[in-house]
């Protein structure tokens, strides 16, 4: 017999959902991490219905029709190994919604509560004129920091065309043309000489090879270009704070998530005064160093 022949409600294909994914022994983490929440996640995107749906509504019935579709994407989930947000084509990050497909990483950064608070304390949201998100992705951190500071112009840039082409869709998703634009450059290679921002945000690629090496499967349908940085998971971080204070202004401050790596970023440059970052609603390994502390590119 089907297994999924006496499912009739919303609530009974969420718990089939989730049942199913702990079964299969799924991996989480891609905007939400258990298996409830992801099947919620796929139940309810399906249905076309809200994340926020009444509880009231959780034991509405669903049609045949209705029934054929959840099925199918619950088991295309397991059958793949892809997280959510690559069968959604959707993915939340600061409150908001934004494209996304395997030419960038899903969105999961604990950078969303410092751009909530407008970076502050550590800097004064009212002087950021001009802000770089760098390794950018899809360009969710960027586009988030230009509606918390409407006054800055912000820039995307990332060495990948194709996460460019995925950012362009959010810049244009969100109306953000006139204060947002995309720029490709190799950390800081492509841009000019003279561009200089208050605030430049990174969360680059920042796994190291034995964390590349036991990635769970879900994590390898991501662009392996936005993770691996080398056997100590270093490699870029290091062209950036080596080129950051070249374009940063006099008063300007740089911001990076290097997760896991954080302990490998203290050995590399202890002499470096970082600010480790601390947030109420968890995440970790994000520091930030002004431009004044930060050594001049050789």
């Amino acid at each position: 017999m089907d297994s999924t022949t006496g499912l009739r409600t919303l609530r009974d294909f969420i718990r089939f959902g989730a049942s199913q994914f702990r079964g299969a022994g799924l991996t989480f983490g891609h905007g939400t991490d258990n298996a409830f929440d992801e099947a919620a996640w796929l139940v309810l995107h399906t249905l076309h219905l809200p994340l926020d749906l009444p509880e009231s509504w959780w034991d509405s019935r669903l049609s045949e029709a209705e029934r054929t579709r959840v099925v199918a994407v619950l088991r295309e989930r397991i059958a793949t190994r892809k997280p959510a947000a690559y069968l959604t084509r959707e993915a939340w990050f600061a409150g908001l919604p934004f494209y996304v497909d395997e030419r960038v990483l899903v969105p999961r950064s604990p950078l969303a509560e410092l751009i909530a608070a407008g970076f502050e304390p550590w800097l004064d949201p009212d002087g950021v004129t001009r802000a770089l998100d760098l390794c950018t992705g899809g360009g969710c951190i960027g586009i988030a920091m230009a509606l918390a500071l409407p006054q800055a112009q912000v820039d995307l840039a990332d060495v990948s065309p194709d996460a460019l082409a995925v950012a362009r869709i959010n810049i244009e998703r969100h109306q953000m043309g006139e204060q947002v634009r995309a720029l490709q450059s190799d950390v800081f290679d492509g841009l000019q000489a003279g561009d200089r921002y208050d605030l430049i945000v990174s969360n680059p690629p920042y796994v190291d090879a034995e964390d590349m090496a036991a990635l769970p499967d879900e994590y390898r349908h991501e662009p392996a270009l936005g993770l691996a940085a080398g056997g100590d998971g270093l490699d870029i971080v290091r062209r950036i704070l080596d080129g950051a204070r070249e374009h940063l202004t006099e008063d300007g401050a740089l911001i990076v998530e290097v997760g896991n790596s954080q302990a490998a970023v203290e050995a590399a440059f202890p002499d470096l005064p970082m600010i480790w970052l601390e947030f109420e609603a968890g995440g970790h390994g994000v520091f930030l160093v002004y431009a004044r502390d930060l050594p001049a590119s050789a």
